[in-house]
């Protein structure tokens, strides 16, 4: 199918843009992203839209949440070259969204392979296989059920990949998954997501990380959805709390009392600390996330770009979305902040807000330093062990490590 000159040209420029941003050289991958027309799988959109590399939602739930959307472009490409896909080979997809990454993967793949994808939203995968069918890739198969449970009638699997973040490996996945599997996953640590590719480890029982890279997808629903929860303050504002979440007293987290809070006028710290906004959600927000069980994610939709907003000073901008990260206990919330002193660097500093906010500043700015005097890690020096309930084999001791229990895997997350 032919475009138009405009389209074409602005389909080229994504391709360029993407390739720049997320690194990727496999020239598989650009030639999908050339191919294929993203225009048709977002059909409710101008075409000229859908050719930025933005996320864009294409379902909410009844508070307005997104539960479903095409990915952004630069991620998705970066979860194909970690998938490390090859023609001939039989994928598995969980979680369906347009179809459009479906047939970027089935472009890969060739008639000699296979792409199937699951969706829990039976709407969602009806409208993907018509997206799929007019773009010119009728032979994807697309099952409306739960992701969790795989499809055993493709099995086994050469490359199993989700597209919704996840806090476990369903063991459904791993035993539809062949010899040579790998599995790219957005895995849920502690309020951060990191894309994964698990590969087996050896001729052991349990998998481990072969590639990781910073990413941010809605979350699966469904038996496999996980135990993090997003706590509405109202609409267009929420926060992202980690898996165990509570406050010192025992309390539920009041989202009245926050959006209160942050009404208010807070107090201010500064850190010194520079550094760039991939850093601080890849690197520092990990940090935090694995440093202090009150951790955290604050993320405020915007639709008028002129509007001041809660968290006008976020470190993160794309789009209409403005996110932070930070610590919330009873009486306060402490956020990141952050000032450009020049292209690409931040200046980042902390607000504390509510009758607590001053000491929850003082120790969120603390934890800053404390990354920075570390070397400012980030994912490209995390490792995450992958080890199966069903697995004989026995986590790694690693110093330092972070072990997370899960009710199908237990995963050790460390720093190399």
């Amino acid at each position: 199918m032919s475009d138009d000159a405009p389209l074409a040209e602005r389909r080229e420029r994504l391709v360029a843009e993407v390739l720049q941003t997320s690194g990727v050289r496999d020239e598989r991958i650009a030639a999908a992203l050339r191919d294929v027309p993203r225009h048709l799988f977002l059909p409710h959109l101008p075409p000229e839209e859908t050719y930025l590399d933005d996320a864009i939602v294409t379902k909410r739930d009844a508070e307005g949440q997104p539960i479903s959307s095409s990915s952004q472009p630069a991620i998705m490409a970066i979860m194909l070259d970690q998938l490390t896909l090859a023609p001939g080979q039989r994928v598995l997809e969980i979680g369906a969204g347009t179809g459009y990454n479906a047939a970027l993967m089935k472009h890969i793949v060739g008639p000699s392979g296979a792409v199937i994808s699951v969706d829990i939203e039976a709407d969602v995968a009806e409208a993907a296989r018509g997206h799929l069918a007019s773009a010119g890739y009728p032979d994807v198969t697309v099952v409306a059920a739960d992701g969790a449970d795989g499809y055993p009638p493709g099995a086994p699997y050469d490359r199993v990949i989700a597209t919704v973040g996840v806090s476990d490996l369903a063991p459904a996945w791993l035993q539809q998954a062949g010899p040579g599997a790998r599995i790219v996953v957005p895995l849920d640590v502690r309020g951060s997501q990191l894309a994964v590719a698990f590969g087996r480890a050896g001729s052991g029982g349990h998998w481990v990380s072969r590639s990781i890279a910073p990413c941010g997808f809605m979350r699966m629903r469904g038996s496999l959805a996980g135990p993090e929860r997003t706590v509405v303050l109202q609409p267009g504002l929420s926060i992202m709390l980690p898996d165990g979440f509570t406050l010192a007293d025992g309390r539920e987290v009041d989202g009245g009392a926050l959006a209160a809070f942050l009404d208010g006028r807070p107090a201010e710290f500064t850190t010194g600390v520079r550094t760039s906004s991939m850093q601080v959600f890849w690197g520092l927000g990990l940090w935090l996330a694995t440093s202090d069980p009150r951790s955290c994610g604050v993320a405020e939709e915007r639709h008028d770009q002129d509007a001041p907003g809660r968290l006008a000073q976020a470190p993160l901008r794309a789009g209409g979305l403005l996110a932070t990260a930070g610590i919330v206990d009873s009486g306060g919330i402490a956020v990141l902040t952050a000032d450009q002193p020049e292209p690409g660097q931040l200046m980042l500093g902390v607000a504390g807000f509510g009758p607590h906010g001053p000491e929850l500043g003082a120790a969120l700015a603390a934890h800053v330093q404390a990354w920075d005097q570390a070397g400012q890690p980030g994912a490209a020096r995390l490792h995450v062990d992958a080890y199966p309930r069903s697995s004989p084999d026995e986590p790694a001791q690693v110093r330092g490590a972070l072990q997370i229990e899960r009710p199908a895997t237990r995963f050790v997350v460390y720093h190399a």
